[in-house]
């Protein structure tokens, strides 16, 4: 949202995605480093805007509803796992730096079925095509 919107957390209203603003092109295009630095600075492209926001907006849609949460974890983990490698070698613990919590504690989740006690994870679950195909659980 304070990416879309500028609600001033950490993006201000001229910097938003709604005045022209790039969510991922400062961070990308100069605060990356390490040893995937050329991979991230050439990415940071519009169509990466694109695909960020529909990512963010996808996994929390899916998270707060509780549905496709092993598609909306999985894709979130990943992308923790992205901003945590484009800023290696990381400023505090390697091991204990909070995107690998963050990713951990995604992954864990639809282990533990929280779409289902407090989503709508179980309606979603009988919906046919996702008994057909199981990773859309």
């Amino acid at each position: 949202m304070d990416k879309t919107f500028g609600l001033g957390h950490d993006t201000t209203a001229a910097q938003s995605w709604l005045n022209g603003g790039s969510p991922t092109k400062g961070f990308l295009g100069v605060v990356a480093t390490g040893p995937f630095a050329g991979f991230y600075h050439s990415i940071a492209a519009p169509v990466t805007d694109v695909l960020f926001m529909a990512t963010l907006l996808g996994v929390g849609t899916a998270l707060i509803l509780g549905t496709g949460m092993r598609l909306a974890t999985g894709a979130g983990a990943l992308l923790i796992i992205m901003m945590w490698t484009a800023v290696l070698p990381p400023a505090g613990n390697p091991f204990m730096d909070e995107h690998l919590v963050y990713a951990a504690v995604l992954i864990v989740l639809p282990w533990l079925g929280t779409g289902n006690t407090l989503g709508l994870g179980r309606f979603w679950s009988a919906v046919s095509l996702v008994r057909r195909t199981p990773w859309l659980q």
